[in-house]
């Protein structure tokens, strides 16, 4: 067996007023795995729980502020690991002192698949 990629998603995802980093990258996760589907899975008869591994990375100005528990609660299937990044981008409204975060997000999958 060897873990091959099958998958790669991007997303994007805001918190508009409040300046909330985990808020924005959940936002952005969500938004990868909206769209995809892998039924692949099923058709392959691979058990997620044991033969599937997702990769996450996280990009925002404030890469402390992510609760990376939180993003990785939010995978549905696999063995999650969760890397956050500096990147994304702060929007400041100095006239209200408020901030809109950018998150981007980078999900990928591997499944643990027979050598060929």
């Amino acid at each position: 067996m060897s873990k091959k990629r099958v998958i790669l998603e991007m997303g994007a995802g805001n918190d508009l007023h409040g300046g909330n980093y985990t808020k924005a990258a959940l936002r952005a996760v969500d938004d990868a795995l909206h769209h995809s589907s892998l039924s692949m899975i099923r058709t392959l008869g691979v058990d997620p729980s044991t033969a599937m591994f997702v990769d996450v990375t996280i990009g925002v100005q404030q890469p402390d502020k992510v609760e990376q528990a939180a993003v990785q609660a939010a995978l549905p299937y696999g063995s999650v690991t969760v890397n956050v990044v500096k990147g994304g981008l702060d929007v400041p409204d100095e006239a209200v002192g408020d901030v809109a975060v950018i998150a981007s997000a980078a999900v990928i999958v591997y499944l643990d698949l027979p050598e060929d």
